[in-house]
């Protein structure tokens, strides 16, 4: 006859034994071993059900299998807590540490390897250094590629930032337009004889000093770019101009000028930045 209520004992060996005669089983008591903070909660707070229940503690009912409640806990032990990332790995940050020698500054190249010569050359030729009989060609080539070398350093233009994440990565090489991979590389890199990056596209989309157009010293200056994943999930490279004499509305005027010169294939879109920082996102129609 099954019994209503259940008793909860002391034990002096630091458990709880519980005593339950619910399964109408003759001449049979299962006693469950629960931890002490556990039992005193349960007592206090009269969900003893509930608590019995989460603890696997159902071997009242399997008491044919002492072995199950081993096993159970065995296996408890073994499973791994939830990563505290989970989800956000797409979104990490992907270093650029690929090498290329368009990252290189020939400029500080040739400087370097034209002022070693000269220095050298100088020092073998008043015997200051060994090889006195090299001291003339080195100063022959010395000299040349010093002045190229100062000449590049002069000319160059440093490569602009790129921020990529790696979901983004992931579509660059299918969903990225030609367009748009040649645009990457050639903002990330060193540019000689340039006045800024995209030059030749900020002149046919502002119209430098022509009717309708800006003059030439309120020209937006390209900061940086930045590879994502919009929210339905397309390629977009984002250029983020900096742009102190212009407004928003001088770059919604020119969107479909966008759209059309860096297309086929792409959805432009301008968005307002911090202070004076302007975003052009150029979206991938590819899939």
């Amino acid at each position: 006859m099954p019994v209503k209520e259940a008793a909860l004992m002391g034990c002096g060996g630091g458990g709880i034994l519980l005593c339950l005669r619910r399964f109408n089983l003759p001449s049979c008591s299962c006693l469950v071993s629960l931890k002490p903070q556990l039992a005193n909660t349960c007592a206090i707070q009269h969900n003893f059900s509930s608590a019995f229940t989460n603890q696997r503690s159902f071997l009242a009912k399997t008491h044919h299998n002492p072995r199950l409640g081993f096993l159970l806990r065995a296996a408890e032990s073994t499973q791994s807590p939830p990563s505290a990332t989970a989800g956000t790995a797409d979104k990490s940050i992907v270093p650029d540490e690929e090498f290329s020698l368009a990252k290189v500054s020939f400029g500080v190249i040739g400087l370097g390897l034209g002022v070693s010569l000269l220095s050298y050359g100088f020092g073998a030729y008043f015997n200051i250094l060994p090889g006195s009989e090299w001291s003339a060609l080195m100063l022959t080539y010395g000299f040349p590629l010093a002045i190229i070398g100062m000449a590049l350093k002069y000319a160059e233009l440093k490569p602009v930032p790129c921020l990529t994440y790696s979901d983004a990565q992931m579509l660059r090489e299918k969903c990225a337009t030609p367009i748009l991979k040649q645009v990457r590389n050639d903002v990330t890199r060193y540019r000689y004889g340039d006045e800024q990056h995209l030059d030749e596209a900020l002149k046919r989309i502002f119209q430098y000093g022509m009717g309708g157009g800006i003059s030439r010293r309120s020209a937006p200056i390209l900061q940086m770019i930045r590879e994502e994943v919009t929210e339905d999930g397309k390629y977009c490279l984002v250029l983020v101009f900096e742009a102190k004499a212009l407004q928003l509305s001088d770059f919604e005027q020119r969107q479909a000028k966008f759209t059309s010169f860096f297309g086929p294939g792409i959805t432009a879109e301008v968005l307002k930045g911090e202070k004076d920082l302007y975003e052009v996102r150029l979206i991938s129609n590819t899939t």
